[in-house]
């Protein structure tokens, strides 16, 4: 119970420091907040995309092609062991005749088939998988090709390939980013606190003539760092969520003429609490870092 007491009361003193000095302390929470900014709008943006593919893209989808001749029997046993593989979700059968009427209908090339001796086209099964994603379905795909009477498997996988590319290009971005503005945001409350210590350089050799530890001295400043950060986070948050609004606002407008309904996401707030919790630690760790550097120099005289 003393110990949370400390703890509150050094809470205390920090905001009351930061209050203090008001211009420099919303400076500084301004430029962490843009710069955490930076990485968590490219975190949105690329959440948003990856949804706006699979609406694009629709439900993914294998095609297989079975071997001209499959009688009726195998065509059953085959449909019924599809119906119950664990990672199919649905399938649809599509017999030469319905696929040689679609053809017909969809390339205006009646006349020419129509004069065809006969059907050039294989039944068909159209496999709906139950993971959307690329190695699910690759691996599936490749288990199907060692099934008897399946003369052809296609994964229609280009549009996957395409957004995974795209996406992975994006994470890497975001990631160097996000290291990039870390460390400055960690050099930015080094020098703060490297600042505050050497303005109370004689209160310090006060503290330690008294008998004042080095945790109980080191505390203040790095609850000065970790509040900081924090609402630097909070700053960020603030600044992502109005431009989301904004941006929002503009793309309802422009989705409306295409008849869509996408919108970027905002974050979750599984998201939200990763960021402020991010942030503390990017100016707690500032902080301890300038603590352990300046704070063993100051001896008492």
């Amino acid at each position: 119970m003393k110990t949370l007491i400390e703890h509150l009361r050094v809470l205390n003193y920090t905001l009351r420091r930061l209050l203090l000095t008001p211009n420099a302390t919303l400076l500084n929470i301004l430029i962490i907040g843009i710069a955490l900014s930076l990485p968590v709008g490219g975190y949105v943006l690329l959440k948003s995309v990856q949804s706006l593919g699979s609406q694009i893209a629709g439900t993914p989808q294998i095609s297989v092609f079975l071997t001209i001749g499959t009688g009726t029997g195998d065509i059953e046993r085959i449909g019924d062991k599809l119906k119950q593989h664990t990672a199919i979700k649905r399938i649809e059968f599509v017999s030469r005749e319905v696929a040689l009427k679609k053809l017909q209908q969809s390339t205006g090339m009646a006349e020419v088939i129509g004069g065809l001796s006969q059907n050039p086209l294989p039944d068909a099964f159209i496999v709906y998988p139950k993971e959307g994603n690329l190695k699910a379905m690759e691996a599936l795909r490749d288990e199907l090709n060692t099934w008897q009477h399946f003369e052809h498997v296609q994964l229609d996988s280009a549009w996957v390939h395409k957004l995974e590319a795209l996406l992975d290009f994006g994470r890497t971005a975001v990631a160097i980013l996000a290291a990039l503005l870390s460390f400055a945001l960690i050099a930015i409350t080094f020098n703060t606190i490297r600042l505050q210590i050497l303005t109370r350089r004689e209160e310090i050799e006060v503290a330690k003539l008294i008998g004042a530890t080095d945790a109980f001295i080191r505390r203040p400043f790095l609850y000065f760092g970790l509040t900081q950060g924090l609402l630097g986070g909070i700053a960020a948050w603030l600044l992502v969520a109005i431009s989301l609004q904004l941006l929002n606002h503009q793309v309802g407008t422009l989705t409306q003429l295409y008849a869509s309904n996408f919108s970027l996401q905002h974050l979750s707030f599984g998201d939200s609490l990763t960021l402020m919790g991010f942030a503390a630690y990017l100016g707690w760790l500032g902080a301890w870092f300038s603590v352990s550097q300046h704070l063993w120099q100051i001896e008492p005289r």
